[in-house]
C-alpha cells in the first residue's frame, strides 16, 4: 500500500478524533509544529528509519521531543512507529491539516510575487479567490521569486493561476513557435 494511502487512513483516523473531543484546532497546531520540525531537521527522519536503533530510543526520542502534546498526537505517532510507517508521519500530517481546512471552509495558498504583499495585497487577493473557490478563507503563503518579473502566481491544492509576467512570455513564446510550424 501506498505511503499516501496508508498517510490519508492515519489522517482519518485522527481527525474524527479530533472531532469527537473537540481538538481539532489543538491538533492541527501541534501537527504543523510536528512538521515543521521534521521538515528542518533531515535526520531525524534518518535517526527514525535507521534499521540498527531500537524501536524504544526512536519512541523515546518523540516522546521528548513532543512532550506535551496531546495524547491522540503521541499515540499517533507510536502507532507509526510501532508498524515502521515513519516515513508516512509528514503525509499524515498534511492530509491531517486537509481535513481540517476541508471542514472549516479554508484553502491554503501558496502567493509567488516578486516582493513581498502589503495587508491590502494580500486581502484583494483573499477576497478573489474565496469566492472563485466557494470557501470561505484563504490562508496566504507569500513566497518572493524574483524570477517571475511581475504579476502574480497562484498555487491552491493541485491550482496553479499564472498571473506572472514571465508565464505571460512563456505562453506568448509558445503561441510564436507553434504558429511558426
Amino acid at each position: 500500500m501506498s505511503n499516501e494511502v496508508v498517510g490519508k487512513r492515519y489522517a482519518t483516523a485522527l481527525f474524527q478524533l479530533g472531532q469527537e473531543h473537540s481538538k481539532l484546532e489543538k491538533l492541527e497546531e501541534e501537527l504543523r509544529t510536528i512538521r515543521e520540525v521534521f521538515r528542518s531537521n533531515n535526520q531525524l527522519m534518518d535517526f527514525l528509519k535507521h534499521p540498527r536503533i531500537e524501536q524504544n530510543k526512536k519512541k523515546q526520542l518523540l516522546h521528548e521531543a513532543f512532550q506535551g502534546y496531546s495524547t491522540e498526537v503521541t499515540h499517533t505517532l507510536d502507532l507509526l512507529m510501532d508498524r515502521h510507517r515513519e516515513a508516512v508521519i509528514l503525509t499524515m500530517v498534511d492530509e491531517f491539516i486537509k481535513l481540517n481546512n476541508d471542514a472549516r471552509g479554508i484553502a491554503e495558498a501558496e502567493v509567488y510575487s516578486v516582493r513581498t504583499l502589503s495587508q491590502d495585497e494580500e486581502q484583494s487577493i483573499q477576497d478573489v479567490f474565496t469566492k472563485k473557490l466557494n470557501k470561505n478563507t484563504l490562508r496566504i503563503h507569500n513566497i518572493v521569486d524574483p524570477s517571475i518579473l511581475g504579476g502574480l502566481k497562484l498555487k491552491i491544492g493541485n491550482r496553479i493561476y499564472d498571473g506572472s509576467v514571465s508565464g505571460k512570455l512563456e505562453r506568448m513564446e509558445r503561441k510564436l513557435v507553434s504558429a511558426n510550424k
